[in-house]
């Protein structure tokens, strides 16, 4: 279990768990309070909250104070909690959002697909949500047919962020047993969790049904990370973009794709990229993509 200590207000301490358990058990009322402290762990910047008393219940709960957010990452973590549509759960599914994407701007945007393995005995949980294999006589990923996938591939659960696995050569893949009981297990334990707690309660992720996708490696080197580019559109305008050359440089374009000095995140290091076709395009496509 990972622990972390900070100083709130009052100088009590408080702890921060980032454990499956504790935040699988955590009540939902709960969520607004430990996310206020996470974030200002993370930012060193307050959550504004405010207190709720349920006569009812005879319990008092937090709720994010939505008229006192003021930066842009203050009012995502109100979205995270009290925001989500449906249709922000399904562009979260990799799985489902190939269907938004294809009727947006055109399926060849998409990766390929090689298999998605699904099963309908998923059990559920109503309180928080959680997934479970037990009922299954094979476990999913054993449900993979590999002896019709190309020799390198990529395995990824849809319902999370960076649950994946890279296979470069699947004969030395596949006569590899400790390498594949590793994968097993992690694909397997994945497909049993919540990542929306593993997320900061990022409840995009809540509910989403698990499946395993595989897709083909596009590329010759995965050491070599391409270009990442980042674009957040308000009302279907892109007001900012990014563009990710490697961990933490970063260079951040505004809506007429002039460069400007602005970071996302406290650790980027600024350079300067020129604007070319591949920018402008993304630029492009994510407007189409953010109009609905």
């Amino acid at each position: 279990m990972k622990k972390f200590f900070l100083f709130e207000k009052n100088f009590n301490i408080k702890q921060i768990q980032f454990d499956y358990d504790f935040l699988y058990n955590l009540q939902e009322n709960e969520y607004p309070k430990y996310l206020a402290n996470l974030f200002f762990f993370k930012t060193g910047e307050k959550l504004p909250l405010f207190k709720k008393w349920s006569f009812k219940k005879g319990e008092c709960s937090y709720k994010i104070d939505k008229k006192k957010l003021k930066t842009f990452n203050q009012k995502i973590q109100w979205i995270k909690l009290y925001g989500i549509t449906p249709l922000m759960r399904d562009c979260t599914d990799k799985v489902k959002v190939r269907d938004y994407v294809k009727e947006k701007i055109g399926d060849e945007y998409l990766k390929p697909v090689l298999q998605v393995v699904r099963s309908k005995e998923i059990g559920v949980r109503s309180n928080n949500l959680n997934f479970s294999l037990s009922t299954l006589n094979t476990p999913l990923f054993d449900k993979i047919d590999f002896d019709k996938l190309p020799d390198s591939f990529v395995i990824k659960c849809n319902h999370g962020c960076k649950w994946h696995f890279i296979i470069k050569n699947k004969e030395e893949y596949l006569n590899n047993k400790r390498l594949v009981d590793i994968t097993r297990r992690n694909i397997t334990g994945w497909l049993e969790q919540d990542y929306s707690l593993w997320g900061g309660f990022e409840m995009q992720y809540h509910g989403l049904q698990p499946k395993i996708l595989i897709e083909p490696l596009l590329r010759e080197n995965i050491n070599n990370d391409n270009d990442k580019i980042h674009c957040y559109c308000f009302y279907g305008c892109p007001l900012l973009s990014y563009r990710f050359t490697e961990e933490y440089k970063v260079c951040c374009y505004d809506k007429n794709l002039n460069i400007v000095n602005f970071t996302l995140a406290k650790d980027d290091l600024n350079i300067n990229i020129p604007v070319d076709l591949f920018l402008k395009e993304a630029v492009t496509l994510s407007q189409k993509l953010s109009l609905v």
